[in-house]
């Protein structure tokens, strides 16, 4: 197979797993997510299992795949240079973290939930789809 099929290929794969794992992990449901952010109450511990599981891979994942000159399908790998904080990014994670906390659910929870849509996921949605509109007509610092 070509480069030009396979790297999309390898993205679906990369996303179908990363859904799967979402819904085994118990991700996918809300309810066990706020009982996660919930430290002052009723705290359900078990996605703290899910935080280290994602933090082994990716600590161990990065220093493996950063060894290589380059990715597989692709020319150069894409990391980012900026390294300072600003209004946008702070913003932007205390919304995702409002948002989360509130819903329950994070983008890729959320995406991996469709099959299940409820009227609170489909405003999520809706208000996630609107946020990425509204950053994007946001003036950008260079």
């Amino acid at each position: 197979m070509k480069t030009e099929t396979l790297k999309p290929l390898m993205g679906y794969v990369a996303g179908l797993l990363f859904g799967l794992g979402l819904g085994i992990s118990g991700m996918t449901d809300p309810a066990r997510v706020l009982g996660f952010l919930d430290v002052a109450g009723a705290w359900d511990p078990t996605l703290l299992f899910v935080l280290g599981g994602a933090v082994v891979t990716t600590f161990i994942g990065y220093r493996l795949v950063l060894r290589r000159p380059h990715p597989i399908y692709a020319e150069a790998f894409q990391l980012p240079t900026r390294q300072d904080l600003d209004a946008r990014l702070i913003g932007g994670a205390a919304l995702f973290g409002i948002g989360w906390g509130l819903s329950g659910y994070c983008p890729g929870p959320a995406f991996a939930s469709l099959g299940g849509l409820t009227a609170p996921l489909f405003a999520l949605l809706v208000a996630m789809i609107a946020g990425w509109f509204l950053a994007r007509a946001m003036p950008a610092r260079a």
